[in-house]
């Protein structure tokens, strides 16, 4: 298993996702954030079929920071049950994988 994932989390709100990258990536829980703005999201909440416009972050960082950086998003989010999945990168460039090493931190 890779030391390294992306996360895929979403955000009805632009001015909530660009606050919640800032950050992640301030606090070295994740190396780099990609902003997506618009996705469309079809899905299923409490019986309701929702078809809406949300924002898309794209979370590199490493396996070791997940459950910090899930626990940070969650308290900074504004959804009840937001989406915080991880993927691992299976393969990756080397030097792009140390960058991210060098720009995490389990310290803060």
């Amino acid at each position: 298993m890779s030391e390294h994932v992306i996360c895929f989390v979403t955000s009805n709100n632009l001015e909530q996702a660009t606050d919640i990258a800032r950050f992640l990536v301030q606090n070295k829980l994740a190396a780099c954030v990609n902003i997506i703005d618009p996705i469309r999201s079809i899905y299923t909440w409490k019986n309701e079929i929702y078809d809406e416009k949300e924002i898309l972050m794209v979370i590199k960082t490493r396996r070791a920071l997940f459950e910090k950086l899930a626990g940070k998003i969650t308290e900074m989010h504004s959804y009840e049950v937001p989406e915080i999945i991880s993927v691992s990168i299976e393969n990756g460039l080397p030097s792009y994988l140390n960058w991210i090493d060098q720009n995490t931190s389990d310290e803060k």
